[in-house]
């Protein structure tokens, strides 16, 4: 399954140290003021919504702070879409990661305050059945 972690995410790269900041720290900022910089939504999500199949053009990472989200990932087999492993679930505190172009589904089995940071210029490319 292509969610992957902290370590192997684009979401994490880029990151700088501030002139004149604290020892120890570094940072990404948001675009457009960093041109390395990332996209971030504070998103909420009613129970029971969804969102259909669809890819983004970069890593991301979803932060779940309140709720419970569902992702399921999938792949191409034999020229068409195809379930890619079990549906993975995300409670409050626990964080989902997504490859670039991972083609997913989600749904929101409860209402859900997310943080969503993407690597990069966000795009929601949708996947026509």
């Amino acid at each position: 399954m292509a969610i992957s972690g902290l370590s192997q995410s684009g979401v994490w790269q880029h990151l700088q140290p501030l002139d004149d900041g604290p020892a120890g720290f570094l940072v990404r900022g948001t675009l457009p003021t960093d041109a390395n910089g990332v996209e971030l939504m504070l998103e909420h999500w009613d129970q029971g919504t969804s969102e259909p199949k669809h890819y983004h053009p970069c890593d991301d990472m979803t932060i779940v702070m309140e709720g419970m989200m569902v992702v399921q990932c999938y792949k191409e087999q034999d020229g068409k879409l195809v379930i890619d492993g079990s549906e993975r679930v995300y409670r409050s505190g626990e964080t989902a990661y997504l490859k670039a172009k991972q083609v997913h589904s989600v749904r929101y089995s409860e209402a859900c305050k997310l943080v969503y940071i993407h690597d990069g210029q966000f795009d929601f490319i949708e996947i026509k059945a």
